[in-house]
């Protein structure tokens, strides 16, 4: 059965890949589901570099394949493997005798007294970033004394991590001295000579002086040797192709006589709420000679178990999993902090990751340190774990406690000939509670009633996987399809590198009072949850693909303010700091930005579902708000709009386009309810705003950045509601001498966001590029743009913030504004809709 299953996958798969899709991008998703669970590849081949998390933390995925005994390497990286003499704490903790006053000057020799010195868990550090001790000062010294009992090694390494400037000593002798940091990875130092010779058998001194010049902080350290069982050679796979489609990412290798496709797929499917919120990954494997000949074949695929800490030291827990059907292991943290971490640059460590495969495959599985499991794969070692004092066997249940292991999958797929064999794993992770609101736990919406097991989870995966596989082809070709129609090749392209970025920045839950939330992170900008300024520029996909998402954005905003729990005439910011959301935690509010938001994004809702019942649902709120944007949305103040990193501005001429806009909102909103004297009110008042707004930013052959500055401009890309929800509030006139202007105003990698500094947001200029009334207009806008996703030397998930000259991110990525690169496929869906019902009419 799974043969005939895996058959009409691979000709599905066929089909879908005869339609072009992207080939390029900054990053590529290989797990995207939610800011926990999101593993992506840095570079342009699968085996050049290790896989990371979205925030660049290490999560590493690796991939070999065995053709007749010889091994290739076709994920993961190449890195040479050590041996710990003097553990550093990504492998457990320890303790630094430490000053943050200058010593005396003997204090880097192996006979001082530091007695009188306190004492601190490495690494040293900003307690956001987990260290162990937090370390503020600007000066740090440290000494960490250590006992070698065995024979000395004829090879070491400093193994140390810094930020900012060191010096190190070893036994009295420097062994180092190093300006800047090590960008949050371990460098390994050669010792030599005396310093080396320093070593013996007994009492040993590391000593180590830190300077911070600035940013962040950081202090770990440890000694390796190198490790030749682990260092076998492994040659690389020939990368051949690769291609990024909605869902899926695929790449396609040569090994040898063998030819290997991989596709990885998270079926982020809009129209399914259950298959969107659930967290399974496949990864599929499809394996052919490509000489004539046949082969023996086997895949061996390791998932570390850093996929489920936030440090790497912290201690867990892996073991095998008895799941009828199915071969299952899974990892987690022995200390299961739920839900006790908040921030930006944050990854789970509760919950459990879990890798499966079906018991109808020939496959086998092991748990073993990850430095040793690619040489225990090579020998065709079946141990268990490579650390045997540490495994326990119970009942047949295999575990295992320590830190960096490995959870192994080998798939024998025997002799291999011309005819296409094919075998899949699941990866997948269980997080138990998903976010805190209001006090209380939710779960994940697909068990939000928390009834259902991650075993019968899984089961569920693994007995849908073609059907999902099928779905999942389909939706990538349509999507792709719909996009070039709308917008050409390049358009296409940059919604394929958006849309698992824009989902899976979000997590899916059911509110208390039975409502879904769809709650979006603010990755790499604060790390606000269910911020409005966030949902704003992603709801094009959402409008485009399930508008019951975009309910989902607002919900937790509408609760906040209607519970009684925000008091102020206009919307929060954000309802805390992900996971948590309890309240607001950003410093400042953001009154205009937010109410326009909030009205605009309603209004977008009412339109893509054909009703207003969203809105009659909360019509005394968006009131409220339309009435504070009536009295101080057209010559804003001094205050933040999204763009917040620009700093305050006052009288922002795009801030009182969204207000003027978000006031016809509101009236054609009345309208459609039947409030005619309110619709005709604020119709006629955003109309008459709209009018003077002209008047007051007019710049000549522009419209200025804020009124009464002459000679500034900025993107007005709040005009793009006006047009889209057909409110004819601004005249064509302000449209075409605006993009005219921007034209002018362009660099390599795209319009500058206005005339203060030469970088952009990317989201805005795509939003931007829907006010030109030709293609030709259009296509200059997106060019660039295209040209930066594919040029960036910034290799992340895509960065919505870019310098436009060198194509640099600025600092955002992975963030879920992305979704606002599907306006235009947007506005082709409902300028369609619209002459569908004129055809009925007539």
């Amino acid at each position: 059965m799974i043969r005939q299953i895996l058959t009409f996958i691979g000709v599905g798969l066929t089909l879908a890949s005869a339609q072009a899709q992207q080939s390029k991008a900054p990053s590529y998703p290989l797990i995207t589901h939610d800011p926990y669970f999101s593993i992506w590849s840095n570079t342009d081949q699968l085996n050049q570099s290790a896989t990371t998390h979205w925030t660049g933390a290490e999560q590493a995925l690796s991939g070999l394949i065995q053709v007749d005994g010889k091994t290739y390497r076709f994920m993961g990286h190449t890195d040479k493997i050590y041996k710990s003499i003097l553990a550093a704490a990504d492998e457990k903790t320890y303790q630094f005798s430490f000053t943050e006053t200058a010593p005396k000057e003997d204090w880097n020799t192996p006979d001082f007294d530091a007695s009188a010195w306190k004492s601190g868990a490495a690494p040293f550090g900003d307690l956001w970033a987990q260290a162990g001790t937090e370390w503020k000062s600007k000066r740090l010294w440290a000494i960490r004394s250590f006992q070698l009992n065995d024979r000395i090694p004829e090879v070491m390494y400093l193994k140390i991590n810094h930020d900012d400037q060191v010096e190190v000593y070893l036994n009295g002798l420097q062994i180092l001295s190093k300006k800047g940091f090590t960008a949050g990875k371990y460098l390994y130092v050669p010792i030599k000579g005396a310093a080396l010779k320093s070593l013996k058998k007994g009492k040993n001194v590391l000593a180590i002086h830190i300077e911070n010049t600035g940013g962040g902080q950081w202090l770990d350290a440890g000694l390796v040797t190198d490790d030749p069982a682990n260092n076998g050679k492994i040659a690389q796979a020939v990368q051949t192709n690769r291609m990024i489609k909605a869902t899926q990412t695929d790449y396609s290798f040569k090994c040898g006589g063998v030819d290997l496709n991989l596709t990885f797929t998270s079926p982020l499917l809009m129209n399914d709420l259950e298959l969107i919120s659930r967290p399974v990954s496949y990864l599929s494997y499809r394996v052919r000679s490509n000489d004539k000949k046949k082969h023996q074949v086997k895949v061996f695929f390791s998932a570390s178990s850093d996929l489920a800490v936030n440090t790497p030291n912290q201690e867990i827990e892996a073991t095998s999993v008895k799941l009828p059907g199915l071969a299952v292991l899974k990892a987690g943290t022995t200390t299961q902090p739920v839900l006790q971490k908040t921030g930006d640059n944050v990854r789970i460590d509760w919950g459990y990751v879990y890798v499966a495969v079906p018991q109808s495959q020939k496959s086998s599985q092991f748990i073993a340190a990850a430095s040793t499991s690619p040489a225990l794969f090579q020998s065709g070692s079946k141990s268990v774990n490579a650390d045997k004092a540490k495994a326990e066997k119970a009942s047949g249940i295999n575990k295992v406690k320590g830190t960096k292991y490995a959870l192994n999958t080998v798939l024998d797929f025997g002799e291999v000939n011309q005819t296409t064999k094919q075998q899949f794993v699941m990866l997948a992770y269980e997080d138990l509670e998903s976010v805190q609101y209001f006090g209380k736990n939710l779960k994940a919406w697909w068990t939000n009633d928390g009834k259902r097991t991650f075993g019968d989870l899984l089961q569920q995966a693994a007995n849908e996987y073609p059907q999902i596989i099928a779905k999942c082809n389909a939706f990538d070709a349509q999507m792709y399809a719909a996009a070039v129609q709308s917008g050409g090749e390049k358009y296409a392209g940059l919604c394929v590198i958006a849309y698992r970025q824009a989902i899976s920045a979000h997590k899916l839950v059911k509110s208390p009072k039975g409502e879904l939330l769809f709650m979006s992170k603010e990755n790499y900008s604060n790390g606000s949850i269910h911020t409005v300024d966030i949902t704003y520029p992603s709801t094009p996909l959402f409008l485009a693909y399930n508008p019951e998402l975009v309910k989902g954005l607002l919900n937790g905003i509408f609760e906040y303010s209607e519970s009684g729990r925000w008091k102020k005439p206009y919307p929060a910011h954000d309802l805390g700091t992900y996971p948590v959301a309890n309240g607001q935690t950003y410093g400042e509010d953001m009154p205009v930005e937010e109410s326009g938001n909030m009205i605009i994004a309603t209004a977008a809702t009412v339109k893509a579902e054909g009703n207003a019942a969203y809105a009659k649902k909360h019509w005394s709120t968006l009131s409220t708000w339309a009435e504070y944007l009536s009295k101080e949305g057209f010559d804003p103040g001094n205050q933040l709009c999204t763009d917040d990193f620009a700093g305050h501005l006052n009288r922002n001429a795009n801030l009182s386009v969204k207000a003027i806009v978000a006031l016809g909102a509101y009236g054609w909103m009345a309208q459609e309810l039947g409030e005619t004297e309110t619709a005709a009110k604020y119709t006629h008042m955003a109309k008459e705003m709209a009018k003077k707004w002209a008047e007051l930013a007019d710049d000549g052959d522009h419209y200025s950045l804020a009124f009464g500055q002459k000679g500034t401009w900025s993107q007005k890309y709040n005009l793009v509601w006006d047009k889209l929800l057909n409110l004819g509030l601004f005249t064509k006139t302000v449209y075409d001498k605006e993009v005219k202007y921007y034209l002018g105003k362009q660099n390599k990698y795209g319009l500058p966001l206005d005339s203060r500094k030469s970088y952009t947001k990317s989201d805005w200029v795509l939003w931007t590029s829907v006010l030109a009334d030709n293609r030709s207009d259009f296509d200059a806008f997106i060019d660039p743009i295209y040209l930066y996703a594919i040029e960036t030397p910034s290799r992340s998930p895509i960065s919505d913030w870019h310098e436009t000259k060198d194509a640099v991110r600025q600092n955002f990525t992975a963030r879920s504004v992305v979704g606002g690169y599907f306006i235009k496929l947007l506005e082709s869906q409902w300028n369609k809709h619209k002459e569908g019902n004129t055809k009925t009419k007539k």
